[in-house]
């Protein structure tokens, strides 16, 4: 009989693991895109060559169930001169985006979108030179902190995105700079560091090894990996899916390395960039088991991306037309969308009537078609079904063994 006790409670106990394992092991963000756009035209004019993402946008992802999403933005336009003050306008948009996200519970990364450098009078320089120092990188960061130190929201601070070719100006030293002046002013929060070459994943070990030695007394580092799936590794999606000569697990491949490192390492990692066009379903079972490879170890990740202002692109997330983009439907199964009530009020003079609520809609089945975007072919498949694949080159023998990243899609 106590045997049999014991029996029942470690099935018990089993089945309480299993499901907690299930239940959303790891969680997915969304960068929303506007405020980094058009680095060509440096600061350039609001609402004209950028802008940060709306309300609207908010709401809809957060009714999805996304729990974090990242702000990426320009130092260039945070901070219009060097060493000067922080742009009192442009900080304010930014708080605006953050305030939105405190309101439904959502998480924010502030992410600088600079690879690297900064821009003056037309010429990009390294962050490290004469003309931009690593103690003007520090001194801005410790200037974001302090102006964002009123909000509970603030996940983490995303030192830079996709810094790369940093020639002698090696990204360690300067990451370890802005650590310690970010230290200074806040001593809870991620401080997220992207690795050299792009944050490339598969070659995480030749080019950001050294990134293992930074040091936090807060010990809350967060190493940022950004990973694409497509044959030169840019996140473009150049050619279809058999031209990029994938499979369903060339995400896990080529992910493998950085999160190896982490393990070999003891760091705590993400994915902070990872997309698919929306031209091929295969796209999406590649990115299933993307993410079911990411849970089982634990990591989060963060979708690149959405926001009305990068919409054109098949990487995007942003709804058309009230539709669910087709990429929606690999990320659900890591998504707790809000319930969906309904409220109906009536007042008369003097009088307000008790608030009539309606019953949470029931889950609608998913629809045999999504909405893609245009300029494609439809094609049968074996069921009958429809898909759209890219337009591609002919040549399907194109191969890439060079893992230096080139220059990254932004708009």
């Amino acid at each position: 009989m106590q045997k049999l006790f014991y029996l029942l409670v470690l099935m018990v106990a089993g089945l309480v693991n299993n499901t907690i394992a299930q239940d959303l092991p790891i969680v997915l963000g969304i960068n929303l895109c506007g405020g980094e756009l058009n680095e060509q035209q440096m600061p350039g004019t609001y609402n004209e060559h950028y802008a940060y993402p709306t309300k609207e946008e908010v709401d809809y992802f957060a009714k999805k169930g996304f729990k974090t999403v990242t702000i990426p933005f320009r130092w260039e336009r945070i901070q219009k001169n060097i060493g000067g003050d922080l742009d009192y306008q442009e900080v304010g948009e930014i708080k605006k985006v953050v305030g939105w996200c405190a309101d439904k519970g959502m998480q924010v990364i502030l992410s600088m979108h600079n690879l690297g450098r900064y821009k003056k009078n037309g010429i990009e320089y390294i962050v490290g030179s004469l003309a931009v120092s690593r103690n003007d990188f520090a001194e801005v960061w410790s200037r974001i902190v302090s102006s964002f130190a009123g909000y509970s929201n603030i996940y983490g601070y995303e030192l830079m995105a996709d810094p790369h070719e940093m020639q002698g100006f090696d990204w360690f030293t300067t990451a370890q700079q802005a650590t310690n002046a970010i230290r200074e002013a806040d001593k809870k929060t991620f401080i997220i560091i992207t690795g050299d070459n792009y944050g490339a994943p598969e070659s995480w070990v030749q080019y950001s090894d050294n990134l293992k030695n930074i040091k936090d007394p807060a010990d809350k580092i967060l190493y940022n990996a950004h990973c694409y799936f497509d044959i030169d590794f840019t996140g473009k999606y150049l050619y279809g899916y058999e031209q990029n000569q994938v499979d369903e697990n060339a995400g896990v491949k080529r992910v493998m390395p950085f999160v190896k490192w982490l393990q070999d390492n003891g760091k705590k990692g993400m994915i902070g960039q990872f997309g698919i066009p929306d031209t091929d379903p295969r796209w999406l079972k590649l990115t299933e088991v993307f993410l079911k490879y990411l849970a089982d170890n634990k990591i989060n990740a963060n979708y690149w991306a959405s926001g009305k202002r990068w919409n054109g692109n098949p990487l995007s997330l942003y709804p058309l037309s009230q539709t669910d983009r087709p990429q929606m439907s690999a990320l659900q199964a890591y998504l707790k969308p809000e319930p969906v009530v309904e409220t109906k009020t009536a007042a008369a003079e003097g009088n307000v009537q008790p608030e009539e609520t309606v019953a949470p809609a029931q889950p609608q089945t998913p629809p045999e078609s999504f909405l893609f975007l245009p300029g494609t072919i439809l094609l049968p498949q074996p069921n009958g079904g429809l898909y759209k694949p890219t337009p591609s080159k002919t040549d399907s023998t194109t191969t890439t063994t060079n893992i230096i990243r080139v220059a990254k899609y932004r708009s």
